[in-house]
């Protein structure tokens, strides 16, 4: 069940994303008596959830107070939801405290999704994205010291040909330090047009091609240090599809990867197919 608390992105910054950019995605936090009166309209209905999400962008901007509420009411009105998750950015978890980090957990947030992007600091300021290498490890420690399971998200291809090797580098070097439950792998794809993206990247951006986006991909999971994260490559921009756990399947991976950097180096005709395992 998913039940939007925010409309849009508090940041809405990153010059990648094109989710909230329509005028009707600016951000502001939801009404909260209609909010409340969906939840337990849900209830009224006979609708009883294992899981709920709090959309849009980034429900954890909101403060204790609010989020509180809205968790107070999901256990009261749906006694069966076992486990509510929301998008979080990293500069949001800053302005919680420990103790609030602990309280969101006891109320029932068992999982954040954080879309990281990168672990490379360079990347990160090019795209705009308010983050550092140093923000993002916080955020995740301090969500995991206090019962909160975390899943990152990474861009394949974020840094362009120049900077792939460090995009990759630095990012196995994010995950290695911090030990996501979950992490995830998505393509940079410009559904609107690159021009938003390369006007705050620079002009040195060259997109990656298959190839170059599998062997980013093969720098990433080579360099990574994991014992039990799931790890999964499989969403509709993915190229490659990869799933397994880190680092029990780092070995298949990595063939897998090999294998597919010579099955598009042999046939350029599937350049902008998905080769999937």
């Amino acid at each position: 069940m998913i039940f939007q608390v925010t409309n849009g992105c508090s940041w809405n910054r990153c010059s990648y994303c094109e989710m909230y950019t329509d005028a009707q995605k600016k951000f502001r936090p939801r009404v909260e008596a209609e909010l409340l009166a969906e939840i337990r309209g849900c209830a009224e209905q006979g609708l009883q959830p294992r899981r709920v999400f709090l959309a849009d962008g980034d429900a954890l901007v909101l403060s204790m107070r609010r989020l509180r509420v809205i968790l107070n009411e999901i256990k009261t009105a749906l006694p069966s939801v076992q486990r509510v998750s929301s998008y979080c950015l990293p500069s949001n978890l800053k302005r919680k405290s420990d103790d609030d980090l602990a309280e969101l957990a006891q109320l029932g947030l068992k999982i954040i999704y954080v879309g990281a992007e990168s672990g490379d600091d360079t990347v990160l300021q090019r795209v705009d994205k308010g983050e550092t290498y140093a923000s993002t490890v916080a955020a995740l420690t301090r969500a995991k010291m206090a019962g909160i399971k975390t899943s990152v998200m990474l861009l394949n291809g974020l840094g362009g040909r120049a900077l792939s090797e460090q995009h990759a580098l630095e990012s196995a070097r994010l995950v290695n330090e911090t030990r996501p439950d979950y992490l995830a792998t998505l393509v940079l794809t410009f559904y609107k047009g690159p021009e938003r993206f390369v006007t705050s990247f620079g002009d040195d951006y060259e997109e990656l091609d298959t190839v170059g986006l599998c062997r980013e991909m093969r720098t990433f999971i080579g360099a990574t240090e994991l014992q039990n994260t799931i790890f999964r490559s499989d969403h509709v921009s993915n190229h490659l599809i990869l799933k397994g756990v880190l680092g029990k399947d780092k070995q298949r991976l990595l063939q897998q990867i090999d294998e597919s950097i010579a099955f598009y180096t042999q046939h350029p005709e599937f350049e902008h197919g998905h080769f999937g395992y």
